[in-house]
């Protein structure tokens, strides 16, 4: 009985540090966000109707996650949305119809942590929130299908090597013991990533962190990603 209080806490103490906001044009929508992540124990931070209104309101305070709909009414462009909203620090989930492949396609090359679709249970949506507050990389079929159906989403051309590095240190292995696992030097090592890198922006796809190198990876099918559904890596 101890043990899964200590566990129910522990849970609600991590929802509680997570901050969200949500950035739709529809007030139902909005409503219905906001409710579900209060219950869901997080911290609701804004609800704005544009970007514009959600950086004027939020006035400075921190948002980890901004639930963000794709097409807003504003006539704003993906791109700039998703990056006015990562300049004040806050991961991007898209939140919106799921057959707008060239749309979520451009929010992930702008740098969205993830899509998830309107249909999904609410449930579904703040899992989705509480993996992507916690820098996760949310990976399932709405993704999978805008990469698949859009031929303009080139995969780097990446040789084998550059690869099992990519591969290992996208896992989280420090640069010098993914070197060490492949019985290579520090410095060949080194400039496999770089390689890696300049691969990704030829394609338009730039990965300067090594959040970002895990996404390419997961996107590319060199890492398995996280099927928000169960929470399993697949």
């Amino acid at each position: 009985m101890t043990q899964t209080t200590t566990r129910d806490l522990q849970e609600a103490t991590s929802a509680q540090s997570v901050r969200v906001a949500v950035v739709d044009d529809h007030e139902a929508v909005r409503l219905g966000l906001k409710a579900a992540c209060i219950d869901a124990g997080f911290e609701f931070v804004v609800a704005a109707a544009s970007v514009g209104e959600f950086v004027e309101t939020l006035a400075g305070r921190e948002c980890d996650v901004v639930v963000l709909d794709l097409s807003l009414g504003d006539g704003s462009s993906v791109t700039d949305n998703v990056k006015r909203v990562q300049a004040i620090g806050a991961a991007v989930l898209i939140h919106s119809i799921a057959d707008r492949v060239a749309s979520v396609r451009e929010a992930l090359a702008a740098g969205a942590a993830g899509v998830i679709p309107k249909s999904s249970a609410m449930k579904t949506v703040m899992s989705a929130v509480e993996t992507v507050a916690h820098g996760e990389v949310l990976n399932n079929l709405e993704w999978a299908t805008a990469i698949d159906a859009d031929s303009d989403f080139a995969k780097a051309q990446l040789g084998r090597r550059e690869r099992e590095i990519l591969h290992l240190y996208a896992s989280g292995f420090p640069l010098k013991l993914a070197a060490q696992q492949l019985g290579i030097g520090y410095s060949t090592a080194r400039e496999y990533l770089d390689r890696i890198r300049m691969k990704y922006v030829e394609v338009g796809r730039p990965a300067p962190t090594k959040v970002d190198l895990l996404r390419r990876a997961v996107e590319d099918g060199i890492l398995p990603g996280l099927d928000t559904e169960s929470g399993d890596a697949r």
